[in-house]
């Protein structure tokens, strides 16, 4: 790994070997708006820090929408003030998922279906009240909704709202940070969090 003003820079080789690694949930007592990622990249298990590559947009997207007071650099890692915010706002992080991948296609449905399993046990535990899966193709293997939309889904999620809502990476050409934001601020919005004032 070398370093750069903007933050840390990885080789190839140095990406291959967080292959698999998992990266811990951001989640406590008093979450609200729980997103869900697909999976860990390799850039966020080299940084431990979710949709951290340096393309992602879910950053600067959950700060427009007034999620967040700031924006937390993906680059430089999660720091604890970053956890903290995080908590404070009620909002978590967790995946579908938890072993690194260069890309989401590497997964099997049977792992996505898997993690479904453990993410309502995950909302059981937490009772957040909108749980938020941003990507739609993983969500319909995941929970064997083929014919899903974007947006509310009519079933709930352990008595959680359960949205799904565009992959932030990217890769996903189709959106926007704009078009992120207007998502976001639904979500947050239905979960009951006031915009942060900034």
């Amino acid at each position: 790994m070398s370093k750069s003003p903007t933050g840390p820079r990885f080789s190839r080789a140095e990406l291959e070997s967080y292959r698999n690694k998992t990266v811990p949930d951001v989640i406590g007592p008093g979450v609200r708006l729980l997103f869900v990622g697909i999976n860990p990249g390799l850039w966020t298990a080299a940084t431990q820090t979710h949709f951290a590559h340096p393309t992602n947009r879910f950053y600067p997207a959950i700060y427009r929408a007034g999620v967040t007071g700031y924006e937390v650099s993906r680059e430089r890692g999660f720091t604890a003030d970053d956890h903290r915010h995080l908590r404070e706002r009620g909002v978590g992080i967790t995946n579908l998922v938890e072993r690194a991948t260069a890309r989401a296609a590497e997964l099997s449905a049977a792992e996505l279906r898997s993690g479904a399993t453990v993410l309502s046990e995950k909302v059981r535990h937490w009772r957040p009240r909108v749980v938020a899966v941003v990507g739609i193709t993983a969500y319909r293997t995941a929970f064997r909704r083929p014919g899903a939309s974007s947006g509310l889904q009519r079933e709930s999620l352990e008595g959680a709202e359960l949205w799904v809502v565009p992959n932030p990476s990217g890769l996903n050409a189709h959106e926007t940070i704009d078009t992120l934001t207007v998502w976001y601020e639904k979500v947050a919005k239905a979960a009951g969090l006031a915009p942060e004032i900034r």
